[in-house]
């Protein structure tokens, strides 16, 4: 199997509803999908999402970055994986989400060439999973409604996005708690929009009520480090570094200060798979569990992210993948079920997914 062909193209899809953080909105998805092709007519598909407030990259620059590796990819064999890996993170630096789409595009076709799943491949035995949903920062009413209309579709773990105002978010989650059974799990996500002094006065209102969120995620700036650990040392409710960590060594340097209580592995950030599952064995060693998580992706992406949970599936222990009921149609043929909260991976070979 030698890699003949790399060409890009656009996957555009409606949302359901407007995705809303406190970082950006988003209306619809457009993602840019990698196709590599193989001299046998094999194909290996990935894809990559444009996120410019977290990662610093648009369809523009995932383009030309992609266009710039390919030299250093086209004419090698599927056999020389570790060497085209090398090629395509030793041609040009960061470019994280260009990487991982690539990335993926190659663990599809070395997993053909092995007539495996790709879960299998990577060790991973796991084939059920639970993902959460996320429910978009708004107005009170709107947010319930959402949250009660997330329940009734059969998801028990909702993922609060919070962080432009303080003061309305405590309204936010007390309201959204209230009108919620207490089996429900929160997991609070406020995109860096609190200082550190407010995420430890506000996560003790929310505490003396005894609602205690099964994690918040980045409530500070990426940079803040020292804020992360400031506020681990003082609140109950666990704390998830998000944006804080794209690199092993960000992630060392977190976990050697005691500063988190757990890792979110997004493959946008880690620069494809092979980062993300050292990110895992590295939270192992600090017995630090993780979540993974997706930027705003299509089925592609999220199929990665899930093999990529059953390969850890020891410490990779939550799943935020829920991109997938957020579209509201999608152009992309997968063999993986996603049934609202329920993934369930398949036994065709490779990633999975066809256009």
């Amino acid at each position: 199997m030698k890699i003949s062909n790399i060409r890009t193209i656009t996957l555009k899809a409606p949302l359901k509803n407007p995705f809303i953080t406190s970082l950006r909105r988003v209306d619809a998805l457009e993602d840019l999908v990698v196709i590599i092709e193989c001299d046998d007519g094999s194909i290996g598909y990935g894809e990559g999402a444009p996120t410019p407030v977290i990662t610093g990259e648009t369809m523009g620059t995932m383009a030309a970055a992609i266009n710039y590796i390919k030299p250093f990819i086209i004419g090698h064999e599927i056999a020389d994986f570790d060497m085209i890996l090398n090629n395509i993170h030793t041609s040009i630096l960061k470019n994280t989400t260009a990487k991982s789409a690539l990335e993926i595009a190659l663990y599809d076709l070395k997993a053909q060439a092995e007539k495996l799943p790709l879960y299998k491949m990577l060790g991973g035995t796991h084939t059920t999973f639970k993902t959460d949903i996320t429910i978009s920062m708004g107005e009170i009413e709107k947010m319930i409604s959402d949250s009660l209309h997330a329940v009734g579709l059969g998801y028990d773990t909702l993922k609060i996005k919070i962080g432009d105002n303080p003061k309305k978010d405590i309204e936010r989650i007390i309201a959204i708690h209230d009108a919620l059974d207490d089996n429900i799990k929160l997991r609070l996500d406020a995109n860096q929009g609190w200082t550190a002094q407010e995420s430890v006065m506000l996560l003790h209102i929310l505490e003396k009520k005894d609602i205690i969120a099964e994690f918040i995620e980045q409530p500070v700036a990426a940079d803040d480090i020292d804020g992360l650990k400031y506020i681990k040392e003082r609140v109950q409710t666990p704390l998830l570094a998000d944006e804080s960590i794209f690199s092993l060594k960000d992630a060392k340097r977190l976990l050697e200060m005691q500063a988190i209580d757990y890792v979110n592995i997004k493959l946008a950030k880690t620069a494809g798979i092979t980062q993300a599952l050292k990110l895992a064995d590295l939270s192992k060693e600090f017995d630090v569990k993780c979540m993974i998580g997706c930027m705003l992706e299509g089925p592609i992406s999220v199929a990665a992210g899930v093999h990529v949970a059953s390969a850890k599936a020891d410490i990779i222990t939550m799943l935020d993948l829920d991109a997938i009921s957020l579209l509201a149609s999608h152009p992309v043929e997968t063999s993986i079920v996603f049934n609202e909260s329920d993934i369930i991976l398949s036994e065709d070979v490779g990633l999975g997914v066809s256009l």
